[in-house]
C-alpha cells in the first residue's frame, strides 16, 4: 500500500524542522508515546535505531524507527516496524513562502500475516491515523 499527503504549516520552514527535530516536542503531539529509547546509534542521527512504545487505550505497540536517510531541512526517511508491518515513511519540507511550510509525507506500507487482510479492509484507516499525526504536529507547532 502507498500513498503521499501533504498539509500546509504556518510557520517557516526552519522553525518547522526545529520543532519536528526535538525528540522531547514528540511526548506533546503523537498520541499514546510512552516512551522511545536509543538501541544502536546516536539517536536522532542517520542510521539510529530506536524503540517506540505507544498506548492507546488498554493496547501497547511497540515498533522499531531507524532513521534511514536525514538531510533536513529538505527531508528526512524513517523505517517503522512493527509486528506484521513495514512502513516507509519519507518527509519532504518545502519553504513555500517566509511564513509558510508544506510538509508532504510518502508512506510505502508492506504487511504480512493478519496485518496483510487488515490493510486490505481499513487501508484508509491507514492514511487517517497518518493524516492525525501530520495534524497533531501541526497544531502543537503553530501553538506553541
Amino acid at each position: 500500500m502507498k500513498y503521499s499527503q501533504d498539509i500546509i504549516i504556518d510557520l517557516p520552514r526552519e522553525e518547522v524542522i526545529k520543532i519536528f527535530n526535538n525528540q522531547e516536542n514528540a511526548f506533546k503531539w503523537m498520541e499514546g508515546l510512552q516512551s522511545w529509547d536509543a538501541v544502536s546509534g546516536e539517536q536522532g542521527t542517520e542510521g539510529a535505531v530506536s524503540k517506540m512504545v505507544f498506548k492507546n487505550k488498554k493496547r501497547e505497540l511497540e515498533m522499531q524507527e531507524t532513521i534511514l536517510k536525514k538531510e533536513l531541512p529538505d527531508r528526512i526517511n524513517f523505517l517503522f516496524e512493527a509486528k506484521g508491518v513495514q512502513n516507509w515513511n519519507d518527509n519532504h519540507f518545502e519553504a513555500i513562502s517566509d511564513h509558510q511550510t508544506k510538509w508532504t509525507q510518502s508512506n510505502v506500507f508492506k504487511l504480512k500475516g493478519f496485518m496483510k487482510l487488515f490493510g486490505l479492509l481499513g487501508s484508509g484507516m491507514f492514511k487517517k491515523q497518518s493524516l492525525k499525526h501530520m495534524n497533531a504536529f501541526k497544531s502543537f507547532a503553530e501553538n506553541n
